[in-house]
């Protein structure tokens, strides 16, 4: 029992290795401490309830703002938010649980070599389970171990092997920790990882393209708990207006959701009075804003106006493809879960996931909404479809976001760290316009470059260079560490086979 509750313990401090915190080298000793319990026990039973609390502690401290939207906002009573997270936790560390019980069978079944269990089983285990967690039930990969590194040496590996890939060589690292104690020589491996993380963030796969363009992302700071209100709605509406036409840019960028009506509910002169500043200034604007197309399709949207040349603007539009379960899509047998909350505009309608960037001067910007960047494979795989089907190469990315939602808590200083990911894995910059914040720009490098102070209302001003090029991310995806964790988990079995023989 005490195994149990040691890794639940690991699991909750691993939180701290996150932004806001930074304190990454924490990671390794609490998955050591979990490579640790693991490798004690030859049990199956043992290893799924080590792992399921482990996950459990981990997933519950690093998403405990769950709470706040469901229930400051949703008005869902504080013992059932509470529980919801829980069980939320719970389910989803059934994965990591059952990944490390397959592990322990496969220890037993194949009578592996203790070095082998720690550094080719368990790793590969740990990545695929964080794998499998981005993309079942339509994913929710928040907190994957890999982000914790974003400011780290491991962050070089970003643009070959993605953020599962820097989870997969965080556990790796832990576990040669541990052999350490048996034989010194094993240092080198965790040294040489760390060494070629630091050479790697010296090399862009990408290379600049065009002029910069000059930005100006808009943060609102509109409190969650007015921002649909009837009476607040034409304040809103003043207030952004404002903001964009108070100076030209090349890009002028809003929260999502910033205008808080369906796009037909605006005033009728709103969006001509924008597009004629656009036409008049050269600025180019891209207005998160709801949009319907019947009375049953509702899309979480971003509209662009560019200046027109001549008769009316052009128009672009984004709609948000992937969406948040409960907050934007309703799982089938939930409604009634749904039903203890009160959020709008919780039922929308996918977009195409096949998205064309919309051009600003000689940049091509490419938009994804919120909680769409938690998910490199769909952005890379965006950028590898434009290289294939001729779809213009986006040389930079932008985000648009509200996590009021989550109100003063952690979940934004995560958002940003998750940005910054993408920003490494595509070797592009990634513009960030939000509500409360985090506001930022952050470089190919994965640097934030600029930022806003959260819960304030201010626009970031900044000149973006575009990067275009092809990262080895782009191209595989996290194919490329899913086939290095298979090829371990064979590798150890062949090892195992052959300690057998001898």
């Amino acid at each position: 029992m005490h195994a149990i509750l040691l890794a639940l313990l690991g699991g909750g401090l691993s939180v701290f290795s996150f932004a806001p915190f930074g304190w990454w080298p924490l990671q390794y000793a609490t998955l050591a401490l979990l490579l640790h319990l693991l490798a004690q026990t030859s049990s199956i039973r043992t290893s799924f309830l080590i792992g399921w609390a482990f996950g459990t502690g981990w997933l519950a401290a690093g998403v405990y703002w769950l709470f706040i939207s469901m229930h400051q906002y949703g008005g869902m009573p504080a013992p059932m938010a509470g529980l919801a997270v829980l069980l939320l936790s719970g389910f989803l560390s059934l994965l990591p649980a059952g990944a490390f019980a397959f592990a322990a069978w496969m220890r037993t079944r194949c009578t592996l070599p203790h070095a082998a269990f720690l550094l080719l089983v368990l790793p590969a285990m740990w990545a695929l389970s964080e794998w499998t967690r981005g993309w079942i039930f339509t994913g929710f990969p928040w907190i994957a171990s890999g982000y914790a590194h974003s400011n780290a040496p491991l962050a070089g590996y970003a643009s070959l092997i993605g953020v599962y890939g820097i989870g997969w060589l965080a556990a790796l690292i832990a576990g040669t920790l541990l052999l350490v104690r048996e034989r010194k020589a094993w240092i080198a491996l965790p040294v040489v990882v760390l060494a070629g993380g630091m050479g790697l963030q010296t090399f862009l796969w990408t290379q600049p393209h065009g002029t910069p363009i000059s930005v100006r992302l808009l943060q609102g700071n509109v409190p969650q708990e007015i921002k649909f209100d009837v009476d607040q709605a034409n304040l809103t509406l003043r207030q952004y207006e404002d903001l964009m036409r108070a100076a030209p840019a090349d890009l002028i960028a809003t929260p999502e959701t910033a205008l808080p009506l369906l796009l037909h509910q605006l005033p009728e002169d709103y969006l001509p009075r924008l597009a004629e500043f656009a036409t008049a200034t050269g600025s180019h604007l891209a207005i998160g804003v709801p949009v319907s197309d019947s009375s049953q399709a509702y899309a979480n949207s971003v509209i662009g106006i560019a200046p027109a040349e001549t008769g009316s603007p052009k128009l672009y539009r984004y709609d948000k493809h992937h969406l948040v379960p409960f907050g934007e899509f309703i799982p089938f047998g939930f409604r009634w879960f749904v039903n203890m909350m009160h959020i709008p505009l919780g039922d929308f309608t996918r977009g195409s996931d096949k998205p064309w960037p919309f051009a600003v001067k000689d940049q091509w910007v490419l938009p994804n909404i919120c909680y769409e960047d938690l998910f490199g494979e769909e952005i890379a795989g965006q950028l590898r479809a434009a290289r294939a089907d001729g779809t213009p190469e986006a040389s930079m990315l932008l985000n648009v976001s509200n996590i009021a939602w989550f109100g003063d808590s952690i979940a934004l200083p995560q958002h940003l760290q998750i940005s910054q990911l993408r920003a490494l894995e595509t070797g592009r910059p990634m513009m960030r316009a939000t509500n409360t914040g985090a506001t930022a720009v952050i470089d190919p490098h994965g640097k934030v470059a600029a930022l806003l102070a959260p819960f304030t209302l201010d626009t970031l001003t900044a000149s973006v260079q575009g990067y275009r090029g092809t990262t080895p991310y782009i191209l595989l995806g996290n194919a490329a560490i899913v086939l290095l964790a298979l090829l371990a988990l064979v590798s150890a079995v062949l090892i195992g086979r052959r300690a057998k023989h001898h």
